[in-house]
């Protein structure tokens, strides 16, 4: 304990999570009083970041006011039953987790840790939160869920900056109006599992509301201002007693994914059917048949309709796949009402996919026939994954610099020549690049320093030539090396130096040997050198037996070893040729 706590007065952050303490010690309430041997007082910093999750702690003392510094506090999953009052001292706190407790009351003092930012008190014996809640102006992310909440503190309209509120599996039974008006900066409100009856009538004025879950309540009705949520693009309805839904649903342009299941519908308006949703599930509802203009949904990925007494549609279309079953409702359509829009537009499947990234992080604009990037791919400065690959694209705009949370991009089978070492440079979180499929003639000596964070790395079928390779060894943390189809007559040496390497695919080149250095590559437990020109295997191979898991050798001209052995497989050719290395 004394070597964490020095440690602490050091960094100012404490974690004495998992040590099954029953009580928080002494020290740590005292933590600057206690300096030890060698330390100098004045070179300690307060505590500002404390973790005491997963404990058997049952009390948290008054001395906690000691703490004035703390700017992170995380008690969750412990024993309490009650917070001290103390809580409130800690006027410097933003972020406080007490999930997972026994709590059945917060004290009103909680009003005064006034830097509040994100509170998480779910999963306790809580039947209300205090009034005094209302004093953090700050608080932009309050989770409450799996509590006995009946109502919200009226002062919580004080809350301006909520962005996220989450008090799914509480009894509330309403959403107040007050509250919804000041709430103006809330992306994300989940009150599922609630006993909900209605909806407030101004849900509207929630213009930056991106998801909300309300499924599993007593809702009725939606009101026609639900058209005011422009930025909606997740709507969550299910099991409710909602009978109709108003025509204003279909102003929800955003809207990607929608859930009605388990309802009391009896028809889907037409109105909606100009949503460009991916997701729509029906099912269980009472619907006897959908409008022919349904079938203009030509963005929908998954409509679900199982349990509707459905009788103008074959059971075979209302269980088969959904582009069959849109493409007879559109069938169904007189020439004066079909849409030229029989298959989606470019434009149209962009602004869609676009539309799911926003919760999902991850943008697919594969086979859309692209030759530029788009600047959805950018502009929201948050996608990690982005999928281009079976496009026209022969280079990356320098946009593409500014997305400096992508940590996949998939260029495959795209037009691109130039090694794109530029952008790459930008991107400091990218782990995954595919460049495989592209006319790529040239990666410089030193192009892999800009990518050093790779862990998968795809140069297949390109035109590129390792003559002069490019330095692998400026890619140490990588784990996946796809070279297939590249033109290689040997084995570059310092990819032998990859100790983290678990997959390399070197098939359909032109190798005639593999080095000895490969017993080096410890942590291999895939090797594919099929379809080249070798005739022998070093016995070094056979060292990394206890790890190669795939051993591809087919397409070889292999004459060192009997073929009953190569078909036994990997472990019993590497067996032999570790039985044909040299005694030591």
């Amino acid at each position: 304990m004394d070597r964490i706590l020095k440690a602490a007065r050091t960094s100012g952050s404490l974690n004495l999570s998992n040590r099954s303490l029953k009580d928080v010690p002494t020290e740590v309430y005292q933590c600057l009083e206690t300096t030890g041997e060698g330390e100098n007082w004045w070179e300690a910093v307060d505590l500002q970041k404390l973790i005491l999750a997963h404990n058997d702690i049952e009390v948290l003392r008054e001395d906690l006011k000691n703490l004035a510094c703390l700017v992170v506090l995380n008690v969750s999953h412990n024993k309490l039953s009650q917070l001290p009052a103390a809580i409130g001292e800690l006027t410097a706190m933003k972020s406080l987790d007490v999930s997972f407790n026994s709590i059945s009351e917060l004290p009103e003092q909680i009003g005064s840790a006034i830097s509040l930012v994100k509170l998480d008190c779910s999963s306790n014996r809580l039947k209300e939160l205090p009034d005094s809640i209302g004093r953090c102006l700050d608080l932009s992310d309050l989770k409450a869920t799996n509590n006995q909440i009946s109502s919200l503190p009226e002062d919580m309209v004080n809350c301006s900056k909520l962005s996220k509120l989450d008090v799914e599996g509480n009894k509330l039974t309403a959403l107040s109006e007050n509250h919804i008006a000041s709430w103006t900066m809330l992306a994300e409100l989940n009150a599922c599992k609630n006993m909900l009856g209605v909806l407030p009538q101004n849900i509207g004025s929630l213009s930056r509301l991106i998801r909300l879950d309300l499924h599993q309540n007593k809702i009725s009705s939606v009101p026609p201002s639900i058209g005011g949520c422009s930025s909606l693009v997740e709507f969550y309805l299910g099991i409710n007693s909602l009978s109709t839904l108003p025509a204003e649903i279909g102003d929800l342009s955003r809207l990607g994914t929608l859930d009605l299941r388990s309802n009391q519908l009896k028809e889907y308006p037409v109105g909606a059917c100009k949503l460009k949703l991916s997701y729509l599930d029906l099912s269980n509802n009472s619907l006897t048949g959908l409008h022919p203009e349904l079938g203009n949904m030509t963005t929908l990925r998954k409509l679900v309709l199982v349990g509707n007494p459905l009788r103008t549609l074959r059971s075979s279309l209302v269980n088969g796949p959904t582009a069959a079953l849109l493409k007879y409702l559109r069938s169904r359509l007189s020439n004066s009402e079909e849409t030229s829009a029989s298959t989606p537009t470019k434009e149209n499947v962009i602004a869609s996919a676009a539309r799911m990234s926003i919760s999902s992080k991850e943008l697919s604009l594969e086979g859309l026939n692209l030759s530029d990037v788009p600047s959805e791919v950018w502009e929201s400065g948050e996608i990690t994954k982005v999928n281009l690959s079976k496009n026209s694209i022969e280079e990356l705009p320098a946009q593409l610099s500014t997305s400096v949370s992508l940590q996949t991009l998939i260029l495959s089978r795209n037009k691109i020549k130039d090694w794109p070492g530029a952008i790459l440079k930008s991107l400091p979180n990218l782990m995954c690049l595919k460049l495989d499929n592209n006319p790529l003639n040239q990666i410089p000596l030193d192009g892999f320093q800009v990518v050093s964070g790779l862990q998968i790395l795809d140069l297949s079928v390109n035109a590129v030539s390792f003559r002069e390779h490019p330095k692998f060894c400026h890619l140490p943390q990588l784990r996946e090396l796809y070279l297939s189809r590249i033109q290689l007559s040997e084995v570059p040496e310092d990819i032998l130096n990859l100790s983290n390497l678990i997959i390399l695919d070197l098939n359909q080149n032109s190798l005639q040997s593999i080095p000895k250095g490969i017993k080096n590559m410890t942590s291999l437990k895939h090797l594919d050198i099929s379809n080249n020109n070798i005739s022998s295997l070093p016995p070094e191979l056979g060292l990394l037996e206890p790890t190669l898991e795939v051993l591809r050798l087919d397409g070889n001209p292999l004459r060192s070893i009997r073929r009953p052995i190569l078909e036994r497989g990997t472990k019993a050719v590497l067996n032999y040729l570790k039985d044909r290395l040299p005694d030591q």
